[in-house]
């Protein structure tokens, strides 16, 4: 099995089935995350990936910055985003002068961060005032075929720590403030096996692994799935999407 880290940097091999398998993000969640920042804000998408929750902030009314380690990723985002400003870097680590954006966001990202140093460098960023905010869209696996398909993936780093006692942040932050929004995606059966191929432990698994979960898939998908009135096969994919948020002090 591939270590944390390994999984932490396996994204930009499978650019495009993260694109065309990760969901965006409900506009409430995105807007109660900027809402402490106002109008038409300046943010930093960090750990930007392909632009899934960049888009859902232009859409918000955002002025973006992507940032985003992982050239391949970043590089898919610019096809989708030709008109966002990109830079390579990290949470940890990112390229922008001191108190110049009113907020910075992370989807689906925190959980690989190094939360004191990440902090740290997001506090230097944004302006006083400035909002960190946090947002993960997690399968709700109250629906029995859907907690099926997370066992034969094997969970998730941010589904651990979700389950758990939740995101940390710390120092110029303090406490995280807590919404949740549920919602339901339809997918085919392509998509569903490519939201299944962008999954770290899928990209890292050996090839016989990876084949053994995307069959063990698809078996679930024909036994889980209903036509549509045009005859499409599809799923419904029901989701939580959990966002904290938290002013610079």
């Amino acid at each position: 099995m591939a270590t944390r880290d390994e999984m932490a940097v396996s994204f930009g091999s499978a650019a495009g089935e993260y694109q065309a398998g990760r969901p965006s993000y409900p506009a409430a969640a995105v807007e109660w995350l900027l809402a402490p920042a106002g109008e038409h804000p300046r943010v930093a998408d960090v750990g930007a990936g392909t632009g899934k929750l960049t888009a859902a902030l232009l859409d918000a009314g955002a002025d973006v910055i992507a940032v985003e380690p992982d050239a391949a990723m970043l590089a898919a985002l610019r096809e989708a985003l030709p008109a966002v400003e990109t830079l390579i870097g990290s949470a940890e680590r990112m390229k922008l002068p001191d108190e110049s954006v009113d907020a910075v966001v992370l989807g689906q990202a925190w959980h690989w961060v190094d939360v004191v140093a990440a902090s740290a460098e997001v506090g230097r960023v944004l302006k006083p005032g400035g909002v960190l905010g946090l947002v993960w869209n997690i399968r709700d696996v109250s629906t029995p075929w859907v907690a099926r398909l997370g066992a034969i993936m094997k969970g998730s780093h941010a589904e651990e720590l979700l389950s758990g006692a939740g995101p940390a942040v710390a120092a110029p932050f303090g406490a995280l403030e807590h919404e949740s929004w549920r919602w339901s995606r339809r997918l085919t059966r392509s998509e569903l096996a490519a939201m299944v191929r962008s999954r770290s432990y899928v990209i890292t698994a050996t090839p016989s692994e990876r084949d053994r979960i995307l069959a063990e898939v698809e078996e679930l998908f024909a036994a889980s799935c209903h036509r549509t009135e045009d005859g499409v096969e599809i799923v419904d994919l029901p989701y939580r999407t959990e966002a904290f948020r938290s002013i610079r002090r």
